[in-house]
């Protein structure tokens, strides 16, 4: 097996961004991509490594960017000064998250017809929000996402499939949130799951996440379980 990877620049609405692309090129063809949201830093090793984990579970994988072309925080100031503007304005996040599948679906790697969408906090947030606006995509996975629905898109069918992977003790989604997302898909009409993992807090997945104070704790348990969680729900929608 060999990883390629190559970043890809596009533009939306003046805007510079910058994704990366990564394939197994020893498989002959389009295949079933799968783009990465990234968290509230910006797009980062975390969320280009998953692009190649992805490559190497046999799909495209692609790591978004809706900051901007270098846009990346450092601190959680920094972060939430990334995050907050685009958290308050949905219709642009969607916008330029629908710009992102968009290059995504015109790489010559990539089956247009087979693609799906995972985000990681922040990121989990979008790709909930790509699948509430009806993009093209088969199923999409939140791993310790946010949420707050974006309030544009009320009473629209949802025809993606979703998975949300959530810790149980996350203080930035709580269960009184976790219920009215159930009843949110539920309105919506999605095929949906849940998955919630006991004793856990936000940012499970991340490796570096230890802040219990602010909530954000890894969890090498939670995190193995829910990659196979992942991976079991793509293999069924990306087949």
């Amino acid at each position: 097996m060999t990883i390629q990877t190559r970043t890809i620049e596009y533009t939306h609405d003046g805007d510079v961004f910058e994704g990366l692309l990564a394939w197994d090129d020893r498989q002959p063809g389009p295949r079933p991509a799968v783009a990465v949201a990234h968290a509230w830093a910006g797009r980062s090793a975390f969320e280009d490594g998953k692009a190649r984990a992805l490559a190497e579970l046999g799909y495209v994988g692609f790591a978004m960017d809706v900051y901007g072309k270098g846009r990346r925080g450092r601190t959680k100031e920094e972060n939430a000064a990334l995050m907050t503007p685009l958290v308050q304005d949905r219709a642009r996040l969607q916008a330029r998250l629908a710009a992102s599948l968009q290059t995504l679906a015109a790489q010559p790697q990539v089956d247009a017809q087979r693609l799906a969408a995972i985000g990681f906090c922040f990121g989990g947030l979008s790709v909930l929000d790509m699948a509430r606006t009806g993009l093209p995509l088969r199923g999409v996975v939140s791993f310790h996402g946010l949420f707050t629905p974006p309030g544009n898109t009320a009473g629209r069918a949802i025809s993606a499939k979703v998975l949300a992977l959530h810790g149980w003790d996350d203080p930035m989604a709580t269960p009184e949130a976790v219920l009215a997302f159930a009843r949110e898909m539920t309105q919506a009409g999605a095929d949906w799951q849940l998955h919630a993992y006991g004793g856990t807090m936000h940012a499970f997945t991340n490796p570096e996440a230890n802040d219990p104070g602010f909530g954000t704790v890894y969890s090498a348990r939670a995190d193995a379980r829910s990659w196979q969680a992942m991976r079991q729900f793509l293999a069924e929608v990306l087949a």
